[in-house]
C-alpha cells in the first residue's frame, strides 16, 4: 500500500504529471473516436473534421465560412490563415490525427505552464492538476481551447524571458485562431522593449496574414476576410453564451448592448495598467496574465463549456502564484466555487437534470470566473506593494 507521503511525492513529480497528461489525452481521443456517429450522421469529433477540412476548402478556392453539410455540421470560424497550420493533419488518418491534435492542445498547455517564471515549481504542478478536468472537457470536444490557453501563456512566458520574437509569434498565432486573443497584447506594455516587441508583432501579423497567398490569390483572400467578418457579425447578434452577457440576462433580466458591454469590460481590464509603478512586480504581471485568460472567455458572447479551460487556467495562475500568506479565505472559497461549478458541473458528478435546470440556465459555469476576475481587478487596482507578503519559498 502506498503511503500518503509517497502518494503526495508522486503527485508533485512533473514526470508522472506529464505521463498522466499523455495517457489521459490518448484515452480521451480513442474513446471519442470509438463513439458511434451522432443521429445526424456526423462524427463525435466534428470540430477536428472542421479544422482539418478547412485546408482542402482553402486550396480549392472554397468559401471557408459557408456550411459544408456533406462533411460536418457547424461553421468554421477561424482566420483564413489557420487552415495552413492544419496541413500536416491532412496526411494522417482520423484516429492518429485526432490523437496528435488533442496532444498538441494538452502538451502545449503543460509545457507553457511549466515555463512560467515567478511561480514556484510546486505551484506550477498544482496549476496543471487543477486545470486537468476542464482540459478533458475541451479534449472531449476536440476543441482548440487548450492550444489557445497555451499560446497566451507561452507568449507571456517567452516575453518574460526576453524572447520577444518567439513571444510575439505565439500571441499573434493565437489571435489568428480566435480573434478575442488579441487582448493578450496588453501584456506587452509591461516590458522595456515594448517598441521592439510592437515591431515584431506587426511583422508576424503581416506575415501570417499573407500566408494564404501561397495557395490562393489576393482577391480570394479579400473575399475570405469579408466572409469571415460577416460570419462573426452574425454570430455577435445570435447568442449570449456562458459570459457576462449571459449572466446579466439570466440573473437580472438585463440586455445590454454587446459591443458596449465588451468595451466596458476592456476599460475595466485596462484601468489597473495605469499603475505603472507596479509593472516591475512579477506578481502584478501574473495577475494581469490571469485577468487576460479569464477576460477572453467571460466577455466572449460565444463562450461554451469547452472554452473554459482558458478561464480556469487563469483562475489557477491567479490562486497558485500567491504564497500562503497572500491567500485569503475568500480566495479559497472562490477557487472551490470555480472548481465545482466550472470544472465539475460538466461531468457526471452533476446529474443531468441539475445541469439542464440549474447550471445552464443560470450560467453557473461562468459566475465563479466572473467573480474571480472582479477580485483580480480589485487586487491589481488597490493593493499596495507594502501590503503584499511575498514568501515564494513557502509551500503550497
Amino acid at each position: 500500500m502506498i503511503s500518503r507521503q509517497k502518494l503526495f511525492s508522486l503527485f508533485k513529480n512533473p514526470r508522472y504529471l506529464l505521463g498522466a497528461y499523455l495517457l489521459i489525452t490518448i484515452l480521451v481521443s480513442i474513446l471519442q473516436y470509438l463513439k458511434p456517429h451522432m443521429s445526424n450522421g456526423y462524427t463525435p469529433y466534428n470540430n477536428f473534421i472542421i479544422f482539418r477540412n478547412s485546408f482542402y476548402h482553402l486550396i480549392h478556392n472554397g468559401d471557408l465560412y459557408q456550411l459544408w453539410p456533406a462533411e460536418h455540421f457547424d461553421y468554421y470560424k477561424y482566420s483564413p490563415s489557420f487552415p495552413l497550420f492544419m496541413w500536416p493533419f491532412t496526411w494522417i488518418p482520423d484516429l492518429p490525427g485526432l490523437i496528435v491534435w488533442n496532444l498538441l492542445n494538452a502538451i502545449g498547455l503543460f509545457f507553457t505552464v511549466r515555463m512560467l517564471s515567478g511561480i514556484r515549481p510546486d505551484a506550477r504542478i498544482f496549476i496543471l492538476w487543477f486545470v486537468l478536468i476542464e482540459l478533458i472537457t475541451s479534449l472531449q470536444n476536440s476543441q482548440s481551447n487548450g492550444l489557445m490557453a497555451a499560446l497566451i501563456i507561452g507568449g507571456f512566458a517567452q516575453i518574460e524571458r526576453k524572447n520577444l520574437i518567439a513571444g510575439s509569434f505565439l500571441l499573434v498565432l493565437g489571435s489568428y485562431i480566435k480573434i478575442f486573443s488579441v487582448v493578450g497584447f496588453a501584456l506587452c506594455l509591461f516590458y522595456p522593449g515594448r517598441w521592439k516587441l510592437m515591431m515584431y508583432t506587426l511583422g508576424w501579423f503581416v506575415l501570417i496574414f499573407l500566408l494564404p497567398l501561397l495557395v490562393i490569390d489576393i482577391e480570394h483572400l479579400r473575399m475570405l476576410y469579408e466572409s469571415w467578418f460577416n460570419l462573426l457579425a452574425n454570430d455577435h447578434s445570435a447568442s449570449t453564451g456562458l459570459s457576462v452577457q449571459g449572466w446579466l440576462q439570466s440573473w437580472f433580466g438585463l440586455h445590454p448592448d454587446k459591443t458596449i458591454l465588451a468595451l466596458t469590460g476592456m476599460i475595466l481590464f485596462l484601468v489597473p495598467f495605469f499603475r505603472v509603478q507596479r509593472w516591475s512586480d512579477s506578481g502584478f504581471r501574473l495577475k494581469a496574465l490571469a485577468s487576460v485568460l479569464i477576460w477572453v472567455v467571460i466577455f466572449n458572447h460565444k463562450a461554451e463549456s469547452p472554452t473554459f479551460i482558458v478561464a480556469i487556467a487563469g483562475v489557477a495562475i491567479w490562486f497558485f502564484s500567491k504564497s500562503n500568506p497572500e491567500r485569503s479565505r475568500l480566495d479559497l472559497i472562490l477557487l472551490i466555487l470555480a472548481f465545482v461549478f466550472a470544472s465539475l458541473s460538466a461531468t457526471d458528478l452533476f446529474p443531468r437534470s441539475v445541469r439542464i435546470n440549474l447550471v445552464v440556465p443560470f450560467v453557473l459555469k461562468a459566475v465563479p470566473c466572473i467573480l474571480i476576475w472582479i477580485k483580480i481587478q480589485y487586487e491589481m487596482m488597490f493593493e499596495k506593494p507594502e501590503q503584499l507578503i511575498i514568501h515564494r519559498q513557502n509551500p503550497v
